[in-house]
């Protein structure tokens, strides 16, 4: 038994397949945003013809995010992540979107 696994807490399926992916989405996004910034302009300008004109800004951005998807480095980093916020979570019960909402104003 692999002990450096025992001291972890134990995740929910949902927690595994669901939260700690979209956390992966939103933060792969945060480290293509040029990739995202290129295919979103390249819509934006193109309009019905988008399939057509932004292949390459496409197949540059699925690049990017799929390389983010696909790291085991990545994927721990956004799980201890999500641990810590549920940890927070669990200890004052405010979620950590209200958190951050609440910071900028109390300052």
């Amino acid at each position: 038994m692999d002990t450096s696994k025992s001291d972890e807490p134990h995740l929910r399926h949902v927690e595994m397949d669901v939260l700690i992916p979209k956390k992966m989405r939103e933060k792969a996004r945060e480290r293509c945003s040029q990739e995202v910034k290129a295919f979103s302009t390249c819509c934006k300008e193109s309009g019905f013809l988008m399939v057509l004109k932004c292949r390459e800004q496409n197949s540059v951005l699925k690049d990017c995010l799929t390389k983010h998807y696909k790291d085991p480095e990545f994927f721990e980093l956004c799980k201890q992540e999500y641990l810590q916020e549920k940890l927070e979570y669990e200890r004052t019960g405010i979620p950590a979107k209200k958190r951050e909402q609440k910071l900028p104003t109390s300052m």
